[in-house]
C-alpha cells in the first residue's frame, strides 16, 4: 500500500471545521476535476456512503467509500472519520482528526493508506503515489482551509 499524509492548522473553531470536513459534497471544491455525491440516507455516522467521481466528461473513475469509523469532536476530545474505498481503481482507506489547534483554531490531519488496481501496480509505483498524494492533499487542505477562514472573518 502507498500511505501519505498531511497536516494544516485552520483559523477556525473545530466544530466548524469538523461539519465542512464531513460534509461530503463539499470536497468537491477543494479536489480539482471531483465531484462527490451521498449515496445513503444520511451522510453522517458509521455506514454512510458516497461517491467521488474524479476526471473530465467520459473519462474518469469511480471512488466509492463507506465511514467505518465516526468520532465528533466533543468535550476537548478531537474528531475522527475513517473511510474505506470499494472502487474498481482504488482500494484502502482514508482518514482524519480535527483536533484544537493554535490559538482557538483547529489542526486537521489526513492520512490515507490506498493501492491502486490492479494492486501490483502499487508496489512499483507506491513511492510516486504517496509523494502525488502528500503534495495534492497539501493543496486540498490548504483550499479548504481558505474557504473556512473566509467565511469566520
Amino acid at each position: 500500500m502507498a500511505r501519505f499524509a498531511a497536516s494544516i492548522d485552520v483559523a477556525a473553531p473545530v466544530e466548524r471545521v469538523w461539519e465542512r470536513m464531513t460534509d461530503w459534497p463539499a470536497h468537491a471544491r477543494w479536489i480539482p476535476l471531483t465531484s462527490v455525491r451521498v449515496t445513503s440516507a444520511r451522510s453522517d455516522g458509521v455506514g454512510a456512503t458516497f461517491v467521488a467521481h474524479s476526471g473530465v466528461g467520459m473519462i474518469g473513475f469511480d471512488d466509492p467509500m463507506e465511514v467505518v469509523e465516526w468520532s465528533p469532536p466533543a468535550d476537548g476530545l478531537p474528531g475522527y472519520v475513517r473511510v474505506q474505498k470499494h472502487g474498481r481503481v482504488i482500494l484502502g482507506w482514508a482518514g482524519f482528526e480535527v483536533a484544537a489547534g493554535p490559538g482557538h483554531g483547529s489542526r486537521v490531519r489526513w492520512t490515507e493508506d490506498v493501492q491502486v488496481a490492479p494492486v501490483l501496480l502499487t508496489r512499483p509505483v507506491g513511492w510516486l503515489i504517496e509523494v502525488g498524494g502528500r503534495f495534492g492533499f497539501d493543496r486540498v487542505l490548504k483550499a479548504m482551509a481558505a474557504e473556512i477562514e473566509g467565511e469566520v472573518r
